[in-house]
């Protein structure tokens, strides 16, 4: 009898670890360039280090780190002049792309500031 129970105990493990992968997808060298500039537009303290921490996180959670990408090069893309940047700024994909993101930091402003 204890071994269905173990049995489904590690399955539902797994499936947690699973979970917390696809969650935290985000290589640490992106939460924290997140977390820097997310703090040099809402302060340097200690509150916006919290803030700002709680927003990367709510934005790892509702979009997959390659979404996030694709919305980073279309922002910083979209800044560079002439026909190049204008396939950025015009561009169905890259603009669902960047309101996606936006929807995110929408969320992570509501919960976490």
């Amino acid at each position: 009898m204890l071994r269905p129970i173990v049995a489904i105990l590690a399955l539902a493990g797994t499936a947690v670890c699973v979970r917390a992968q696809e969650i935290n997808d985000y290589p640490t060298s992106a939460r924290a360039e997140y977390v820097f500039g997310c703090m040099k537009a809402n302060g340097e303290s200690r509150q916006s280090i919290e803030q700002c921490s709680c927003s990367i996180d709510v934005v790892a959670s509702i979009i997959p780190y390659d979404r996030y990408v694709t919305a980073e090069t279309v922002l910083s893309m979209a800044q560079v002049r002439g026909n190049l940047g204008g396939q950025f700024r015009s561009s169905e994909q890259a603009a669902n792309a960047l309101n996606d993101l936006r929807r995110a930091q929408a969320e992570a402003e509501v919960r976490c500031f």
